[in-house]
């Protein structure tokens, strides 16, 4: 027997747990249901050991375009204002300084064109230049050990989000399910999706579910169900297996390196850990591995299907892999995984970031790190940088690498409006409560100016009414002591 509902979302990371919450929150959709196989939330790449745990504003990330920054911008404040409103203890994430490092005149002069001449400090109000003093007071491993005469700058901002995107996931999930008609199926594996005259069946391992409409939010996998069902056949996937160097605390916020512009993976940066200040995390290393899950053999053959074997697949594999930037690079991060070499060949990127760090400090992290589904684009043989969304009739399909964790709530904003199209009657989005639930909260500069004004005047205001008593006082006193004021009664006689 069939359960029916009006929408099936199948994944619950964050990208399925941001849409489930828009949808249940802020529309009149009666009855949504979310499929997840594992048997809690964010228990993939969402998971806050598989991810750099960083919200990405689009300011320190200097492999993005302007034009990219703006886009990303709207969609981490989305999210911070989020944490702002809901997590003011700080469990689901924490507030730390956050800086790109520029090291040597040629950085230096680099972050200067960026922040200076390419718009980005127009952009971003709270980003700053900040020099070797400065770097120091903020991080104090960041400056000592290094060579004095070696140029240093930075660009720094407070907005240094580090957050638990599982936890945050979990929290969508949470707030959803206290509205009616919102089902939540965990530890339910989805075997396949079927067209049906009326909309779609969603077949999985514990029954059957009947819907008008479906979205597929499952990481890698979710090209692999768009493939059966006869879409996304000009893709492909590069998977790419993300791992970390702990160290103990040497960092008291998020500090980046510039990035290589051709490289689709996240430059080294070091940071506290979101829940454990006293341990550092460095990386993300990036090891291309042929299945869809890290540590899950049973994937393998997932991969297999979803890279096709065809002959525009290998083509596009052999052009990208060629690539004399991306190649190297390829090779470098397999010797990484080496037992004793890997972590000597890493250090010079450690040091980059704390140069007094030696090879015995730092350690591979066991158990952290997930797989990100790097799009290929098998008719222009190249990969394609950003997300991946395929529309069907009916059917949504989304593949998020990095930054989609941090432009969830964004995608999750505009996904609606597809998947109430996806109906026959009318539906309505509540865009408006949606934004005052979530980006109304973010901390802009006016807010604080606004603040600090407030704080002025009731500064003055107390100042002034601390005048006027004195003044009262003072008036007071005078008129005790003048002998010359025969209108008073002299303090000896109430006597």
């Amino acid at each position: 027997m069939s359960e029916h509902t009006d929408l099936v979302i199948v994944g619950g990371g964050i990208s399925g747990a941001s849409l489930l919450y828009a949808v249940a929150k802020f529309t009149d959709v009666d009855d949504v249901t979310l499929i997840e196989k594992e048997r809690e939330i964010a228990a993939v790449n969402s998971h806050r050991t598989n991810n750099s745990q960083t919200l990405h504003f689009g300011d320190i990330e200097t492999n993005y375009t302007l034009e990219k920054a703006e886009e990303v911008k709207e969609g981490a404040e989305l999210l911070a204002g989020y944490l702002e409103g809901t997590d003011p203890d700080r469990e689901m994430h924490s507030k730390r300084s956050k800086m790109v490092l520029g090291v040597g005149d040629e950085e230096v002069a680099k972050l200067e064109e960026r922040y200076r001449e390419n718009g980005f400090g127009d952009l971003y109000p709270k980003l700053r230049e900040i020099g070797r003093e400065e770097i120091g007071e903020l991080e104090p491993k960041v400056v000592e050990g290094r060579d004095p005469d070696t140029e240093l700058k930075a660009l720094q901002t407070p907005d240094g989000y580090v957050v638990d995107y599982g936890a945050v996931a979990q929290s969508f999930v949470d707030d959803a399910r206290a509205e009616d008609g919102v089902a939540v199926h965990l530890g339910t594996a989805v075997e396949n999706v079927d067209r049906t005259p009326d909309g779609f069946t969603v077949e999985t391992d514990d029954g059957d579910f009947e819907s008008d409409a479906v979205v597929v939010a499952a990481g890698s996998h979710s090209l692999q169900f768009a493939k059966e069902m006869g879409y996304g056949e000009d893709m492909s996937l590069l998977p790419v297996a993300g791992s970390f160097f702990l160290a103990d605390d040497l960092l008291n916020g998020k500090v980046y390196t510039l990035q290589m512009k051709k490289l689709p993976f996240a430059a080294v940066h070091g940071d506290a850990d979101v829940h454990d200040d006293g341990v550092t995390r460095f990386g993300p290393t990036a090891k291309l591995v042929p299945a869809l899950e890290r540590g899950e053999l049973s994937t393998v053959s997932d991969f297999a299907d979803v890279f096709g074997f065809s002959p525009a697949s290998v083509l596009s594999y052999v052009n990208i892999l060629s690539d004399r930037i991306l190649f190297p690079y390829v090779v470098r991060n397999l010797v990484y995984d080496i037992p004793g070499i890997g972590k000597r060949a890493f250090l010079p990127d450690v040091q980059k970031v704390v140069p007094s760090v030696d090879v015995d400090d730092i350690e591979r992290a066991k158990g952290y790190g997930g797989v990100r589904p790097q799009i290929v684009d098998t008719e222009n043989k190249e990969l394609d940088m950003g997300e991946a969304k395929i529309t069907g009739d009916g059917i949504l399909f989304k593949i998020t690498p990095s930054p989609g964790a941090s432009t969830a709530l964004k995608n999750a904003m505009t996904e609606v409006q597809a998947v109430l199209d996806f109906f026959d009657e009318d539906h309505e989005f509540d865009e408006a409560a949606f934004r005052d639930a979530t980006i109304e909260n973010f901390p802009r500069v006016d807010d604080a100016a606004e603040a600090a004004d407030t704080d002025a005047e009731s500064d003055d205001a107390a100042a002034g009414d601390a005048d006027v008593e004195s003044d009262d006082a003072a008036a007071g006193d005078a008129d005790v002591e003048d002998p010359d004021d025969d209108d008073r009664v002299p303090a000896e006689a109430d006597d």
